[in-house]
């Protein structure tokens, strides 16, 4: 995917069963894209790929948007990052460490919170909105861009950057789509 301006996400619902139009997507990324290998190491994170690949995906996005520097001043820009499994990876080793009568490392204990890199990725960028993480049970991206919507709707954020990823169960490749979505109605 490439960056992107004016293109909307659908139609928000709203009370009373109309909808008004979805916010303008302002650029998006995806990780992996053509060329891509592993997400870049995260320092802090260790053991999984969930957290490097959430950074890597937010800073491709908001590097499309922003170019290197931090999100303009005055912007609050919310944090959305959604995944219905969440970081399977760590989760599964600190099970095994604890059962087999060990005791995780001390940055299980932070990174295990999904928000500790949708914050990461906040402070990185000095982006001054919301943090919110979403495990739906149904349609990930349609709760993610409802909640968007919201933030946005409400006042809480004049953007909002949109995280969904997952990962793979079965051993195949994970994957993560990052949208920045606000400035304006598509």
């Amino acid at each position: 995917m490439t960056g992107a301006t004016g293109r909307g996400a659908g139609a928000a619902p709203v009370p009373g069963g109309t909808a008004r139009p979805a916010p303008a997507v302002r650029a998006e990324a995806a990780w992996p894209e053509p060329g891509d290998g592993a997400p870049p190491p995260l320092p802090g994170f260790v053991h999984s790929a969930f957290n490097p690949l959430v950074a890597a995906v937010a800073d491709r996005c908001l590097t499309r948007a922003y170019g290197r520097a931090p999100a303009p001043d005055g912007e609050r820009t919310a944090v959305v990052l959604v995944s219905a499994t969440g970081d399977e990876a760590s989760a599964g080793h600190v099970r095994a460490t604890v059962a087999g009568g060990g005791r995780p490392g001390p940055l299980f204990f932070f990174q295990s919170v999904p928000n500790s890199v949708a914050g990461h990725v906040a402070a990185r960028w000095g982006l001054g909105g919301p943090v919110v993480c979403l495990a739906p049970a149904g349609d990930p991206r349609a709760a993610g861009l409802a909640e968007a919507d919201l933030l946005l709707h409400d006042g809480d954020a004049d953007a909002a950057l949109l995280v969904l990823i997952e990962t793979a169960s079965d051993g195949g490749a994970d994957s993560a789509v990052a949208m920045l979505l606000g400035g304006g109605e598509s």
